[in-house]
């Protein structure tokens, strides 16, 4: 008897069950992307500093509005509102949309991602395209320059200690893919974790919690460390370097800490 009730409820809860395929599976696109420009590199032009982006599509129904995201190489979002694209009828067939968007000299040379959008007639959004191109601000590298090292002269075991560097490059803090330093024992064996990581990343972010660092994007880049009891009484080295975006790397700074 138990069991026939079980089998009763089990299928009236399947006859009763909604369904929510509507809801987790997003609703077809009436079109498709039929090309977009397909840039490569792009080098800076003082006469004309402005890019021209396109997207056509097969079909424009549905489709509300059109507009685009520009990411430097640090993935920062150049733009600040979204980039619209509108219909261009300057292209041969289709249903082309294009904008216009300067890239400044002051802009990082590297990798940059271009990323597309459809608003449709429900008012839904949807990424439907994405391109990276090569950027050559037409400026002459240079590595970045560190200085500025801040750190005790000696700590104790287990006592947290937070230290810091500032970092500059001529091409912008932008160009700036690193800061980090190196730890050597005071038998001048290196420090290497279980990743096997040999370079720790400093912050410039401003996650006072996770590293120190106060103020994002200041310049000043900053890190927190505790030297555990057991490791090795002496002297402990670190050395500091950073480097660009197109891997050049800047002078190096060293600090000898006491450790007792």
């Amino acid at each position: 008897m138990k069991k026939i009730l079980l089998l009763l409820c089990l299928v009236a809860f399947a006859g009763c069950e909604k369904k929510y395929d509507n809801i987790i599976q997003p609703k077809p696109l009436n079109f498709q992307v039929t090309s977009i420009n397909q840039i490569s590199s792009v080098t800076y032009n003082p006469a004309d500093s402005l890019v021209k982006f396109y997207i056509a599509f097969n079909s424009v129904e549905g489709v509300q509005s059109v507009f685009l995201d520009i990411y430097s190489p640090n993935y920062n979002k150049l733009n600040s509102a979204p980039v619209t694209l509108s219909p261009d009828n300057s292209f041969s067939g289709g249903n082309y949309y294009s904008a216009k968007f300067p890239l400044s000299k002051y802009y990082s040379s590297g990798n940059y991602t271009v990323k597309y959008f459809v608003t449709l007639s429900d008012g839904s959004t949807r990424q439907v395209a994405e391109q990276s191109f090569k950027y050559f601000n037409g400026q002459n590298n240079s590595a970045p320059v560190i200085s500025n090292l801040v750190m005790p002269d000696t700590v104790s075991f287990d006592q947290q200690f937070i230290f810091s560097v500032s970092a500059a490059d001529s091409n912008g803090l932008s160009d700036i893919s690193q800061v980090y330093y190196e730890l050597y024992r005071p038998d001048n064996s290196p420090v290497i974790n279980s990743q096997g990581i040999s370079k720790f990343p400093l912050s410039d972010k401003g996650d006072t919690q996770a590293s120190g660092d106060v103020t994002a994007g200041d310049g000043i880049f900053t890190n927190k460390l505790t030297i555990p009891t057991g490791q090795q009484t002496g002297n402990w080295t670190f050395k500091f370097h950073a480097v660009d975006l197109s891997g050049a790397l800047s002078n190096e700074l060293s600090k000898t800490l006491t450790v007792k």
